[in-house]
């Protein structure tokens, strides 16, 4: 009877459980393919590919940067650590409960030796794929380098 009771006991743990493990793997998930998405991207910055570069822009940059070469000049002048980042690194991550909103630091080395913590914005689309839908970038001067 107590062999019973300790399996009942074992599963129902497991199934209470269960919930909890799906939403870590949910956010896990996530997080993985938002930083493949922000790698695509700066390495089509890196290779001067406009058009790849605009493809992982969510459709509210696009209907502000509305072809490839708008957006590529604008990524050009105002977010040059990003179109022509030295070394970088992704930090801290943080996805939204039910898995449609990921948000990942990325540390920047620019070429001028200036670093910098730059945050993005990532919107899960339709397809499922991520799409940036925002970055936000701050002069990080506490930084040892990276």
């Amino acid at each position: 009877m107590r062999m019973r009771i300790g399996i009942a006991l074992f599963l129902t743990a497991g199934l209470l459980a269960a919930p909890v493990f799906a939403q870590q793997d949910t956010k896990t998930e996530a997080a993985g393919l938002a930083k493949d998405v922000i790698e695509q991207q700066i390495t089509a910055f890196l290779n001067n590919d406009a058009t790849t570069a605009y493809s992982f822009a969510s459709p509210e940059i696009k209907s502000v940067f509305p072809n490839a070469e708008r957006f590529f000049e604008m990524v050009k002048k105002s977010y040059a650590p990003v179109y022509r980042p030295g070394n970088y690194a992704f930090g801290r991550n943080q996805v939204s409960p039910d898995g449609t909103v990921a948000y990942q630091e990325v540390l920047i080395s620019a070429p001028d030796g200036k670093d910098w913590a730059v945050y993005y914005e990532l919107k899960r689309q339709r397809d499922g794929q991520f799409a940036i839908n925002g970055v936000r970038m701050m002069r990080e001067t506490n930084s040892q380098g990276i």
